[in-house]
């Protein structure tokens, strides 16, 4: 398959703009990737693999791979690639520190540029009170420290979390991860102290309520049955929340829901730890995803995208939650410079070409166009999302809302296949995750693909 831009109607004289479009010049994976493929298996562990993309350079949205494919990508790298591929922004950053210095142990010394950083989300995070930050490498390590910061200073052993939400992959994350089993097996015991509701998905809601008649009672129920039965309030330091389920199905909470949970959370000195590591950075068109919901957090979480693909994360939360002595926790690499500049320079393009309102713009495009399909596939059971944070869950039937996951698995194989990168999450959704710079023809030309692919997963049934 190939598709390129319409003609340029610039003069002839003019030199062509370069085409755009999906190419393909081998199937997926061609040979060469096959090749990376096996000796991948061979001598790497097992994780989470669920395509057969080898990647070899990036273009902004465009993936090329070693056969020379080029592939629409609506996965960013599992939305870390929020300003796309290469921009020469964030690579001039990169590679100026690395000339001049690329570690030197921010927690034991001083770097200008991690200061600065932190100057930069004390600004963005939401709340007027004063602030402070740590640097992370990774989502599960800003878990860990968002855990041992609410444990050291509530002295309190219960953090609450929800059923469907993913945290990171360590074992204090683990904890309170729950968005599928095969993640928690033959792990056990956990960290103690997790305890977990059941999350506010409306679509497949566990009290077979309906939407606003329920009066919220997903949140309710906290204080009305837990609170009553298993979970002494008084022993909670704090409930850890995702502001949209990344992992668990991109399922946003109903309008409410936050702020009479927040309610009940403070009734009993209890803090809030917004898990933005998926969400964050502009996704939902907005710096953190909590916005949208109407409250302030103790605690924000953040990772994927800071570091403008680089490793990194970060945990900002009010000061007075700040350690009192040294040592009660640290880390080597978070705050790495390479990482605080690619960090630095990607905010400043989020900024610079008002990615946060392409997001909502480009994203309020992309709801309609799933929706559209939605009419023509009577296995998209919903549709839902924020900014650029979308999904599709795929039903065997809309009546009983039966999982359509072995669909939803060749869904994103035809897509792959015609140049389209997607990834899942929950048990039979897509999400849909462009970087910001994406334009409405790349969302055009991907639901094209999506059409077809949906089509051909089809006939396979």
């Amino acid at each position: 398959m190939s598709q390129s831009a319409a003609p340029s109607s610039a003069p002839s004289d003019t030199p062509k703009k370069p085409k755009r479009g999906v190419v393909l010049k081998t199937p997926i994976p061609g040979p060469k990737a096959q090749d990376v493929i096996e000796r991948d298996r061979r001598v790497l562990m097992t994780t989470t693999k669920s395509s057969p993309i080898v990647a070899e350079s990036g273009d902004g949205i465009w993936i090329t791979d070693v056969d020379g494919n080029r592939l629409l990508d609506f996965a960013s790298g599992v939305s870390v690639n929020n300003v796309g591929y290469a921009h020469p922004d964030v690579v001039r950053a990169v590679r100026d520190q690395v000339g001049r210095l690329s570690h030197f142990a921010g927690t034991d010394f001083y770097y200008d540029a991690q200061v600065r950083l932190a100057e930069r989300l004390v600004r963005i995070v939401p709340g007027e009170f004063e602030k402070k930050v740590f640097f992370t490498n990774s989502g599960a390590e800003s878990t860990e420290a968002a855990l041992k910061i609410v444990r050291w200073h509530r002295q309190r052993p219960i953090v609450l979390g929800l059923l469907g939400a993913f945290h990171g992959r360590t074992m204090g994350a683990l904890t309170l991860t729950a968005s599928k089993p095969v993640q928690r097996a033959r792990y056990s015991a956990f960290v103690e102290g997790g305890h977990h509701i059941p999350a506010p998905t409306c679509y497949r809601c566990p009290y077979q309520l309906e939407y606003p008649s329920c009066d919220l009672y997903c949140a309710r129920i906290l204080k009305e049955l837990y609170f009553q039965t298993s979970i002494p309030p008084d022993d909670v330091a704090a409930m850890i929340v995702e502001p949209v389920l990344g992992e668990g199905g991109y399922v946003v909470p109903p309008k409410g829901w936050f702020p009479t949970m927040k309610s009940i959370l403070d009734e009993h000195g209890i803090l809030l730890i917004d898990d933005e590591v998926q969400a964050g950075m502009g996704r939902t068109g907005r710096w953190f995803g909590i916005e949208h919901h109407g409250v302030v957090p103790d605690l924000v979480t953040m990772a994927k995208a800071l570091g403008g693909g680089l490793p990194m994360g970060a945990v900002a939360f009010r000061s007075d939650l700040d350690f009192p002595v040294s040592g009660s926790h640290s880390n080597t690499f978070g705050g790495n410079l390479l990482a605080s500049a690619a960090a630095l320079a990607t905010l400043d393009v989020i900024e610079k070409e008002r990615l946060l309102d392409n997001a909502r713009v480009q994203g309020a495009y992309l709801l309609d166009r799933l929706r559209e399909l939605q009419t023509r596939h009577e296995e998209i059971g919903d549709v839902r999302g924020l900014g650029l944070m979308t999904a599709t869950e795929f039903v065997r039937d809309r009546r009983t809302k039966e999982p359509a996951v072995r669909l939803r698995d060749r869904v994103i194989e035809e897509s792959y296949r015609r140049g389209l990168i997607l990834l899942p999450c929950g048990r039979s959704t897509i999400r849909y995750i462009p970087p910001f710079i994406v334009r409405r023809e790349e969302i055009d030309e991907a639901m094209e693909i999506l059409d077809a692919a949906i089509g051909a997963a089809r006939a396979r049934e």
